[in-house]
């Protein structure tokens, strides 16, 4: 059991496969290979005692021929989790970055999903065919939608938003596509809030609300 926590940590904010939590779980050579079952009997311990709190794939279009991914998203029930089964600290993950980037995502995630909570809305994730994601899509019981793109410097804000307007340019072509009601990139290293020219909102995650 501890071997998959290990690994759902290191996998924090991915889609990893089962296959890959697997391989991912042998950290020594002479270590044994979990059977798929007992993988999907820990996996559903975890998932019944709320250690685990997965983010589903999001369809803005069921009828659509775009392939859309199903896999959800790995996430620990909170980052501390993931810090404390990595064994990890701060100065830790300033030498990491790409570390410290998937954990930021799964603390924006997280308080995403419990201001949604307020309004009985879902936070999920979107990755098509051609690689577009988004990295959480905020869905209201209406069908409502928006998209968020979670970044750590500032420097990548342009990045998030080129990408959030190539997705939604996308969905918005398509016969019955079901376009976000708003896009938004949340920076950790900005402490403006903003609407950019191209009506993509720029905020920090401390301004998050319900």
């Amino acid at each position: 059991m501890l071997r998959l926590i290990r690994s759902l940590a290191r996998n924090e904010s991915t889609t990893a496969s089962k296959k890959a939590l697997k391989r991912d779980m042998l950290e020594n050579p002479d270590d044994p290979t979990i059977a798929d079952n007992t993988l999907d009997d820990y996996l559903s311990v975890l998932e019944r005692l709320h250690f685990t709190d997965f983010q589903p794939a999001f369809n803005p279009n069921m009828r659509s021929s775009v392939r859309v991914g199903k896999t959800p998203k790995r996430h620990l029930a909170d980052p501390s989790l993931t810090v404390a089964a990595m064994g990890m600290d701060t100065e830790s993950y300033i030498n990491d970055l790409n570390s410290f980037g998937y954990l930021f995502e799964a603390l924006c995630v997280h308080d995403l999903k419990v201001y949604a909570m307020v309004s009985d809305g879902k936070v999920m994730h979107y990755r098509d065919g051609d690689g577009n994601e988004i990295d959480a899509v905020l869905e209201h019981p209406n069908g409502r939608w928006g998209a968020f793109e979670v970044k750590t410097g500032a420097q990548e804000i342009d990045e998030g938003a080129e990408s959030l307007l190539k997705i939604d340019k996308k969905i918005r072509n398509q016969e019955k596509g079901r376009p976000p009601e708003f896009l938004c990139v949340i920076c950790g290293m900005t402490n403006a809030v903003y609407q950019r020219d191209d009506g993509v909102y720029v905020v920090s995650p401390t301004v998050l609300g319900p």
